[in-house]
């Protein structure tokens, strides 16, 4: 089946695609969070980003029951700034290693009713938390950033960045029959009664595409929703394109012959 170009649609309207994935657009109308919210719990893994938090802690919605950020052991300010700007911060001591392991250990200490989770380096823009949020309220159970449709894009993506991303994408839709535009992007939110089902296991950068997979096996409704990515404000990525494309192949196998 051919895709569908990716238009915008009249306010309400959804589009939805084979594989239960539902594209949901830029025109449609956001439900304001502050009509009925429910209560949302933002998760941020961080590694030494003292210098970016100022530029993200701000940005989250004023709404948002609580921000969590996980500190993967951080050897500058890093916690000592967020609790500077977000006097009501909860801080999670990563145990182990990886974003995987650092996701894991934040999703497990949300109260809310629904998990966002963002990156502390700048790339995922916080004001969009209500896009993510309008598609929970209208039925998804599992929302996915996508940089590949109009209104999205990316001012960091390299070309092997790129043409790794399709290629795993492409890998995925062939084996779960699904119609996702971007799998190797970390800008996720989900209704945490899910969480059990989703049930992340793993330590690395992989973590999106196990999350994206587990979502569809366990017959999760989900959508995607249009995103920007910026550049990382300051410092160096611990991403490492070569290496961690070759951990989501691996994660993609093993859930094609995992039991479940």
């Amino acid at each position: 089946m051919q895709a569908e170009s990716s238009q915008y649609l009249p306010t309400g309207v959804e589009r939805r695609s084979a594989g239960g994935v539902v594209h949901v657009l830029p025109a449609m109308k956001a439900v304001d969070p502050i009509e009925r919210p429910p209560t949302v719990s933002v998760v941020i893994p961080a590694l030494n980003e003292a210098e970016n938090l100022p530029h993200v802690l701000p940005r989250i919605p004023t709404w948002v029951h609580e921000v969590i950020l996980v500190d993967g052991g951080s050897a500058d300010s890093t916690v000592t700034v967020a609790m500077e700007i977000l006097p009501g911060i909860r801080i999670v001591h990563q145990t182990q290693k990886g974003k995987g392991n650092a996701l894991g250990e934040g999703f497990r200490a949300a109260t809310g009713d629904i998990i966002v989770m963002i990156d502390a380096d700048g790339s995922t823009d916080p004001t969009e938390i209500p896009r993510f949020l309008s598609a929970l309220r209208t039925g998804a159970d599992f929302v996915k950033g996508t940089r590949y449709v109009q209104g999205g894009g990316s001012a960091d993506l390299t070309p092997i960045r790129t043409a790794g991303n399709r290629a795993l994408t492409g890998m995925v839709n062939l084996f779960w029959h699904t119609k996702y535009t971007d799998l190797c992007y970390g800008y996720i939110a989900f209704w945490s009664r899910h969480l059990e089902l989703l049930a992340p296991d793993c330590r690395g950068f992989e973590v999106e595409t196990l999350l994206c997979i587990r979502a569809v096996e366990r017959g999760l409704q989900v959508s995607e929703v249009v995103s920007f990515e910026a550049s990382r404000i300051s410092g160096t990525s611990n991403l490492r394109a070569t290496r961690d494309g070759f951990r989501i192949l691996r994660t993609i196998v093993a859930e094609l012959v995992r039991p479940w």
